[in-house]
């Protein structure tokens, strides 16, 4: 399963879903009805809601024949009920909450609520599902207790099993190799990067750049100030280029005075504040870099690559936020078409 939630990470849900269904994937993980719409209009694979549906969804869900979750006794019997107005078959995935503590079926609850759930009609128990909490870690303490749960539970239904069991995402497939699944779901491993920490079992390679373009250059004399809060001052005259990205865009504010982008396969270094449409850049080291030249800010230029794992550390934060941080004006230019 590929999940695709929050527009793919900000970067194009139905095209980037069109072209993994076109690959072969088995099936789309989202998370909200709004998501799921607009591909199971367009694509003839399963799409499934993974978190929790409000009661509002619900009809639209079970019309659509989304594969809904079940969080609850109550989910499933609404899920039941709205079936049965529609004259339908929901099918469902049962969420286990094994360590998590965000959303699911308590683990110590599950075996008894999901018996109770599979008697109910105009229902079709397809899957069970978990998540972990610490899945780039599988010496953890909670990553051993989540799966001797999960598997526990699975074990009482030896004489009913469930057709789909998943509980690895991007993490957990390069980090653990339970034999008691057989679907994994990946998100952030699509577009080439992985987390912070944990193995990288997968070979992949980045499919995501971020370019922008030089705008201006400039030679600007010894004691000039450079951007907002004057938190930069030239010691020497020193060519600067302005380049139209900002913070706007999802360069972190933390990249001021610390990142460096790409121009020729030459690395800039960032002066100054980040500002909401620009940043500044010494161009020292490419004083011929021409007007309209590409900016690389995530991506390779030459021999040298910037990846969103390197933003990610200079943001202290993690590969999922930068990705989804990349602002609407971006334009988003998909390869393939």
């Amino acid at each position: 399963m590929v999940v695709l939630k929050a527009n793919a990470y900000g970067l194009g849900i139905e095209p980037i879903a069109k072209a993994l269904a076109k690959a072969g994937v088995a099936r789309i993980g989202v998370a909200e009805v709004r998501e799921a719409e607009p591909l199971i209009k367009s694509l003839n694979i399963p799409i499934h809601v993974l978190g929790g549906l409000t009661k509002p969804e619900i009809p639209a869900a079970v019309a659509l024949g989304i594969i809904c979750p079940v969080t609850s006794y109550e989910t499933a019997l609404a899920y039941s009920k709205e079936a049965g107005r529609q004259h339908k078959q929901a099918k469902v995935h049962y969420l286990i909450d094994t360590g998590m503590g965000r959303l699911g079926i308590p683990a110590n609850q599950a075996v008894k609520i999901i018996r109770r759930a599979k008697k109910l009609p105009n229902m079709v128990s397809e899957g069970i599902y978990s998540h972990f909490s610490n899945a780039n870690n599988p010496h953890h303490p909670k990553s051993k207790e989540q799966l001797a749960l999960f598997k526990d539970i699975l074990s009482q239904f030896n004489k009913e099993p469930f057709a789909v069991v998943h509980m690895a995402n991007s993490d957990a497939i390069n980090n653990f190799r339970p034999s008691f699944f057989n679907m994994v779901r990946t998100g952030i491993n699509l577009y080439g990067v992985f987390d912070l920490e944990g193995r990288r079992a997968c070979k992949l390679r980045p499919t995501l750049a971020l370019k922008s373009c030089l705008i201006a250059k400039r030679i600007l004399p010894a004691g000039h100030t450079i951007g907002y809060g004057c938190t930069h001052v030239l010691f020497k005259d020193t060519l600067v280029g302005t380049v139209p990205a900002g913070y706007a865009d999802g360069i972190p504010m933390s990249a001021s005075n610390s990142a460096s982008v790409l121009i020729g396969g030459i690395m800039c270094p960032v002066i100054g504040r980040v500002s909401m449409d620009y940043i500044t850049v010494d161009l020292s080291a490419n004083p011929h870099a021409r007007l309209g030249t590409t900016v690389v800010i995530v991506g390779k230029s030459g021999k040298k690559e910037i990846t969103v794992e390197d933003w990610a550390r200079i943001k202290q934060s993690h590969p999922y936020d930068i990705i989804c941080s990349l602002g609407n004006r971006v334009a988003r230019v998909y390869l393939n078409e």
